[in-house]
């Protein structure tokens, strides 16, 4: 698979770690793994549960969600995960701190049997995590908020470290013989993002400039990033932070007369398409799926068996540096809204 970054080899042994210690997931070319993943998906398409444990209920309070492809892959795997367990699902989220911490408290409220919170903004999600923990109720953060996620009083947290993650890209514009990089952020307040555009630099031997813009309105996305690439030729890269931005960015190259690689973190089938035609340099993937089935899988363990993955240290499911070549490999998972 492709290279990683120095800090990123640390990340790569850990989501390999969780992998192996996730039996159920499937996906390998053995037999196995594709009897796994049949069995998987007969049981999801009847209802069925591979476990005759209680019928407990979990919910997931995000940072985002629906219409966000990266959101729509982690609900993926936290239902699908759910039906194995014979868990009872719920999903709610909102771009705002405060309501997003107004939604955990109903489910709260609702005596759920666990709880899946992201931590973007987690000034505004600290007093409900506690509340939660106090209540009895167990709480496993994903996504963001891994510095924070013990703090809190959380079992574990399940995502990349934004940090190590930023770090890979900066070591992977190095071996691509970049020299000015502009970062775009587009969500004002979360840490993630901004630890992202830091890691890059941190280890970027170029130089980099942040970009923020209001990810909220494309057009003005496209705009910004047009007049700075308009403004400066000598910018060779820009590093957006979500799949959905990656293509508004080639889009403001195109209009700009830029040569800049686009690079952007996170994969969907619109990246993976991307890449395979050489619009986009890179992407960084975390494996959304992942964050969501690995955080239900856990929750059922703890609740099953009193269990904890990690030993109290993030469970990391990235970053892994995708280029054109594993494009082609990875793009039927894309399709059917896996990766």
């Amino acid at each position: 698979m492709a290279r990683v970054g120095r800090t990123g080899i640390r990340a790569t042994g850990a989501v390999l770690a969780a992998v192996l210690g996730a039996a159920s997931l499937a996906g390998c070319s053995s037999t196995g793994g594709k009897r796994a993943e049949e069995r998987a998906a007969a049981a999801e398409a009847q209802g069925r549960a591979a476990v005759n444990t209680p019928k407990w209920t979990f919910a997931m309070v995000t940072h985002s969600g629906d219409g966000d492809t990266f959101w729509d892959i982690v609900q993926k795997g936290a239902e699908q995960a759910a039906v194995k367990d014979n868990i009872n699902f719920l999903y709610a989220h909102s771009d705002e701190g405060q309501q997003q911490a107004q939604l955990v408290q109903s489910y709260i409220d609702k005596g759920v049997d666990g709880l899946i919170v992201t931590l973007a903004k987690p000034d505004a999600m600290k007093a409900v995590v506690a509340k939660a923990t106090k209540a009895g109720i167990p709480v496993i953060t994903v996504n963001s908020g891994s510095e924070q996620s013990k703090q809190f009083g959380a079992l574990t947290h399940i995502g990349q470290d934004e940090s190590i993650a930023g770090e890979a890209v900066g070591d992977e514009l190095d071996k691509r013989g970049r020299k000015k990089a502009l970062c775009v952020l587009h969500e004002q307040g979360n840490v993630g993002h901004e630890q992202r555009c830091a890691g890059a630099k941190k280890t970027f031997d170029g130089t980099m400039q942040n970009l923020y813009v209001d990810g909220t309105n494309m057009p003005d996305v496209q705009a910004s990033i047009e007049a700075k690439l308009q403004a400066d030729k000598s910018i060779d890269a820009v590093v957006t932070l979500g799949a959905p931005f990656a293509d508004t960015a080639v889009k403001a190259k195109e209009t700009a007369g830029s040569n800049a690689e686009i690079d952007t973190f996170d994969l969907n089938e619109a990246v993976a398409g991307s890449l395979k035609a050489g619009r986009l340099g890179f992407a960084v993937d975390q494996q959304p799926y992942l964050q969501g089935y690995e955080a239900v899988d856990l929750l059922w363990l703890y609740r099953y068996n009193a269990d904890v993955l990690g030993g109290g240290l993030p469970v990391l499911t990235g970053p892994q540096i995708i280029s054109e070549q594993d494009a082609a490999e990875l793009e039927k998972y894309a399709e059917r809204g896996t990766r």
